[in-house]
């Protein structure tokens, strides 16, 4: 499934690398701010309750219900209630979270065909936007969204939101999927410094390990996180043309480029004593608590790093681990000539071309809207109106600037920009394949055989 998005130039990928690097390389010094309090009226702001701090005009909606559906959980689902909270009140609506099963794109399609679809869901894939508009179910945002969307994103997220020039989706909620998080205790106990590169990065986990603490902690259980480890080896060390034309399918999965990447993520995964419970242990070891034991134990944690996006911060919040001092954080370290800067989000589509739902769309593209979950934490908006001062600390402050400051010229998620059925379903596709490959890092031909044998039924060709 392939997004309205122009493929970009080496030149501008690499440009983009280096602005978003240097606002993170700071992150590793980086110490906690004053915690962001929410907004209790109003827009929400930095003097909340008053309404002259709102940047954008809502409709009075009393009596209207709407629901939105959301794979959303625990912190995040309590950080996003909070912002629709903030509609209610600014518009008179009530509005009902809908918990969603993953991949929401199957849940929708059993709403709909009940007859009961949601007024707005909320997609973390690209492809499950374009499929929402093949399939009919998604409308197209109304004036005062397409507005307030103009005025707030910069033309690459507008068109992330886009198939065939129409503006569908909203990205509410993006992500920097390029960083690893350690336990800085663990670091200073064994003399390891911040690796910037794919080789040092391997030199400093087996120091780590002859410290006596496994140096990784990987959520294997969950298959996307693996797609993650591969998208930013495989667009350091590819280049983002290559990375481009394999989200399109436009390059088989048997390619070399392919084959080097994993043979590289198997130097990683082929040594078992680097990752907490080797590989079997990897593979039960949901996302949230690769996150939670790797900040919990103090300097004998059970893994001293792990890599993921920016939205760490919601689960090393459920330790006493401090966000900045106990837990810090580095660039994706390079495995090609730059690091790598791969982003996510979750878009808020209109199924219901209804005044309530259009209005909750122009909300949520608003910085208003934004700025009450930036002060929450485990966020980041990829809307340039808002001010980085809503952030709770300074590690998240550069990693949203660096967001903001990589315009255009950033590389989405790759298994986010394909067919559902290949990159953003359990047990199926891109993420089986890869679990099964962190089990067996040694069959690189027969992992890539799978995987094109998956692509190629669900891009058709």
């Amino acid at each position: 499934m392939r997004t309205t998005r122009k493929a970009r130039t080496a030149r501008t990928a690499r440009s983009s690398a280096v602005v978003a690097l240097a606002a993170l390389g700071a992150l590793t010094l980086a110490g906690c701010g004053g915690a962001g309090e929410d907004g209790d009226g109003g827009a929400a702001d930095a003097t909340p309750g008053s309404e002259s701090s709102a940047t954008v005009e809502l409709p009075r909606l009393d009596g209207q219900k709407i629901e939105v559906a959301a794979v959303w959980t625990g912190p995040e689902q309590e950080n996003f209630t909070k912002v629709l909270d903030e509609f209610e009140k600014r518009t008179g609506a009530t509005v009902t979270f809908v918990p969603a099963q993953d991949p929401i794109v199957n849940f929708l399609g059993t709403k709909i065909a009940g007859g009961s679809p949601p007024d707005v869901a909320m997609l973390p894939q690209v492809g499950a936007v374009k499929q929402a508009v093949d399939q009919k179910w998604a409308k197209p945002l109304g004036p005062e969204a397409k507005a307030e969307l103009a005025k707030n994103y910069a033309k690459g997220w507008q068109d992330l939101g886009s198939v065939d020039g129409t503006p569908y989706g909203v990205y509410f909620k993006a992500a920097n999927k390029s960083l690893v998080w350690y336990n800085n205790a663990v670091f200073e106990n064994a003399g390891a410094s911040v690796p910037k590169t794919w080789k040092d990065f391997l030199k400093t986990a087996e120091t780590i390990s002859a410290s006596g603490v496994t140096p990784v902690s990987v959520g294997g259980a969950d298959g996307w996180t693996l797609t993650d480890w591969f998208e930013n080896v495989y667009l350091s060390q590819a280049g983002p043309e290559k990375y481009d034309q394999l989200a399109r399918h436009e390059i088989k999965w048997t390619d070399p480029s392919v084959a080097q990447a994993l043979k590289t993520l198997g130097e990683l995964f082929g040594k078992p004593e680097l990752i907490a419970g080797g590989a079997n242990g990897a593979l039960q070891t949901e996302f949230p608590k690769s996150v939670t034991q790797t900040f919990t134990g103090g300097d004998q944690p059970k893994g001293a790093m792990v890599f993921e996006g920016d939205f760490v911060t919601v689960n090393i919040a459920q330790t006493d681990a401090k966000i900045g001092t106990d837990a810090k954080v580095f660039p994706f370290p390079a495995v090609g000539e730059r690091a790598p800067v791969v982003t996510g989000g979750d878009a808020a589509v209109a199924l219901k071309d209804t005044k309530g739902a259009q209005a909750l769309l122009t909300f949520l593209a608003s910085p208003d809207a934004a700025r009450i979950w930036a002060g929450s934490g485990g966020f980041v908006s990829p809307n340039k109106s808002l001010d980085v001062a809503a952030y709770p600390n300074d590690v998240q402050r550069d990693i949203a600037k660096a967001l903001i400051a990589a315009g255009d010229d950033f590389r989405f998620d790759m298994s986010d920009q394909m067919p559902q059925s290949f990159g953003g379903t359990p047990g199926k596709g891109e993420w089986k394949a890869l679990q099964d490959f962190l089990k067996n890092p040694e069959d690189v031909a027969g992992t890539q055989a799978r995987l094109e044998a998956d692509a190629a039924k669900a891009y058709k060709n």
